[in-house]
């Protein structure tokens, strides 16, 4: 009902829904402009960490999991779904209007040159793609980690817990599902508009709804026998091709245009993009406020945001079985480093035109209709007939990925996250975008407005993306903990018999129950072992306090040994991810008697331990205590320690 409500409105009253769409999004960029910038640079610092820091190690799904997906397929899918027709869109227009009309200094000069591309490295660049990832990342680590349903509702569990299938969650699904299908609407409108006008001026093919609607008829039918094939067959093949054929065309402009500038340009671009990657990320134009930045880098990142539903899900669903690591270092560079070259390529060439002065028909042709730039851009060099066909036959495969892509995204979505999705499911979805496309279309007006309404929404889907965001790092502090569990060196329990061990694992103890251990047991087991040491002629004492204990031998030698004993409070066990301090400090709460060193707290517990149990745990940190010694003097001098 809200997919027709909007749709109606679109395509019944296109203009105004334009200015009502309009009015919110330019109210967002003028007000609301620094959280864009803000949130987006926390997605990117956020996948970063993650990918280098100990969480990275930690695969997306059990650990015996394997990737379904080779390296090239996978590369190939994620880079489809994700911008590859934007590439093909903006390659040869977003430079050179930049280069035309750059933010600052002057137009067409040398200056706007070196800037151009620089600018499109950043939108197109890490920023994007660290959108997605979170949104992909956090999907499929709840879904295929912890057996929660591939829907975008599941990245709240940490946060809401069991709510996620209630109102809350089907409120997220529903937008989530929105803004797939009228981004995907949207782009097939656009893109047949594209193809509309390369036909035109390659064939002389009249340029109106009748080719357009035709055109979206194809791709729509396309779309659907693709994703009726399944992802492993249809979309699969279809997003390999679609690399096969960009980097043919790609290297096809890159042999034939100005090589050996393409080369030099794409080193310097690149160290501009890193050198500056701090500034532009953060750059507000606070102090000389420009249009430029509404009209550019927010209207990218509101439709990065607004896409992330749909090409985060489908992300997560070709990623099952990578690591984190793994996962967020494909995500962020593999296809940014695709992107860089062929912006360098295409956009560079053009701006290499317009300095030589061989012509400036690009120049005049971005300035006056952007979807004929790539088709006059080719015209400049040999074979253009053919290149633009290829151009031409590429956009249309590129949109049949984006289509196939979304169809079995929104589909998965509204089958509760089912891996089987149904047939009949697919190809409704796949069939309904097509449709609405069509219908928005023929209003004249109406993809602009659904388009300008798609990136406003991307203001409350930004504040759930940060909760996202929180929720799996909250979730991954608690995976963390487990491993620390796992991997931890218990006290010494041979001997013991398995009921007397699993009453220590299931016990609570009380604070007096603790410090009865302190008095009865770990103070005559700590003053024998260090009566012990003073009868080898080594100092030791204990000291004593009634919540803590501590035997100290060989104070301020580098030999100095401590082994502590300290009672610490703990909350009863709960199986909640979030839980507030009110609700903690309301429940019952036990105590374990945790042993500390010169590092801190070892993190396990010798309340259950006997006397002589505690003895030989002791020595056995003494004599670890004593390896570390002998490892650290045969280092060489300077590295001890």
């Amino acid at each position: 009902m809200l997919t027709l409500a909007f749709v109606a409105f679109g395509a019944l009253a296109p203009q105004t829904a334009g200015r009502a769409f309009g009015a919110a999004q330019a109210w967002i960029t003028a007000e609301l402009g620094w959280f864009y910038l803000l949130a987006v640079a926390v997605f990117l610092l956020f996948s970063v960490l993650l990918a280098f820091g100990d969480s990275g190690r930690i695969r997306l799904g059990p650990n015996h999991s394997e990737p379904e997906f080779s390296y090239l397929a996978w590369f190939a899918m994620l880079f489809s779904a994700g911008m590859g027709i934007g590439l093909v869109f903006f390659g040869v227009a977003e430079p050179v209007t930049h280069f035309m009309l750059p933010p600052e200094g002057d137009p067409a000069s040398l200056a706007a040159a070196r800037a151009a591309l620089q600018l499109t490295y950043f939108h197109w660049g890490l920023h994007a793609w660290a959108i997605y990832a979170v949104v992909g990342l956090s999907l499929a680590y709840f879904s295929f980690r912890h057996g929660l349903p591939l829907t975008v509702r599941s990245a709240l569990y940490p946060l809401i817990g069991e709510r996620i299938r209630g109102p809350i969650g089907d409120a997220v699904d529903v937008f989530a599902v929105l803004g797939t299908l009228f981004g995907v609407a949207t782009s097939l409108g656009l893109g047949a508009l594209q193809v509309n006008a390369g036909l035109s001026h390659v064939m002389g093919l009249p340029i109106g709804f009748t080719v357009q609607a035709l055109l979206i008829a194809g791709i729509t039918l396309l779309a659907t026998l693709s994703v009726a094939s399944g992802l492993e067959r249809g979309i699969k093949l279809l997003s390999n091709l679609n690399i096969l054929m960009a980097t043919a065309l790609m290297l096809f402009v890159f042999v034939v245009g100005p090589t050996t500038f393409l080369l030099r340009g794409f080193v310097q671009n690149l160290g501009g993009y890193i050198d500056q990657f701090a500034l532009r990320t953060f750059n507000m134009y606070a102090y000389d406020p420009k249009e430029w930045l509404g009209e550019w880098t927010l209207f990218y990142w509101g439709w990065w945001i607004a896409w992330s539903p749909f090409v985060g899900m489908f992300i997560a669903r070709i990623s099952r079985g990578r690591t984190i690591r793994e996962f967020v270092l494909g995500v962020l560079l593999v296809p940014a480093g695709f992107t860089f070259a062929w912006m360098t390529v295409f956009g560079d060439s053009a701006l290499w035109l317009h300095l030589s002065g061989a012509t400036t028909a690009v120049s005049e042709v971005v300035d006056r209709d952007v979807t004929l730039a790539l088709f006059v851009f080719l015209e400049q060099f040999p074979l253009s007939a053919v290149s633009s066909w290829l151009a031409m036959l590429l956009v249309v495969v590129f949109f049949v990925t984006s289509a196939d892509s979304a169809a079995l995204v929104v589909s998965t979505i509204t089958a509760g996250g089912r891996d089987d999705v149904p047939l009949w499911l697919r190809v409704f979805w796949a069939v309904g975008s097509g449709l609405i496309a069509i219908v928005l279309l023929a209003s004249g007006e109406g993809l602009k407005a659904l388009q300008t309404a798609a990136i406003a929404s991307a203001l409350p889907f930004a504040v759930v993306m940060l909760l996202m965001a929180y929720g799996l790092w909250r979730a991954l502090q608690r995976e963390g903990l487990r491993q620390d569990a796992l991997a931890q060196n218990l006290p010494p329990r041979q001997g013991r018999s398995w009921q007397r061990q699993l009453q220590g694992i299931l016990a609570h103890p009380s604070r007096e129950a603790g410090l009865g251990f302190v008095a009865n047991t770990a103070t005559p087991a700590l003053e024998a072992v260090a009566e012990a040491l003073r009868g080898r002629g080594l100092s030791a004492e204990v000291e004593a306090r009634e919540d803590r204990l501590r035997l100290v031998t060989m104070p301020g030698a580098p030999e100095e040994f401590r082994y502590g004993i300290r009672l610490r409070r703990y909350a009863m066990p709960s199986f909640a991810y979030f839980e507030s301090r009110p609700e903690q400090e309301q429940r019952e709460h036990y105590w374990r008697a945790e042993v500390f060193l010169e590092d801190g707290s070892q993190d396990y517990d010798v309340l259950d331990l006997t006397r002589e149990e505690l003895i030989q745990d002791v020595l056995s940190q003494y004599e670890r205590h004593f390896q570390f010694l002998h490892a650290s003097r045969g280092l060489p001098r300077g590295r001890a320690g």
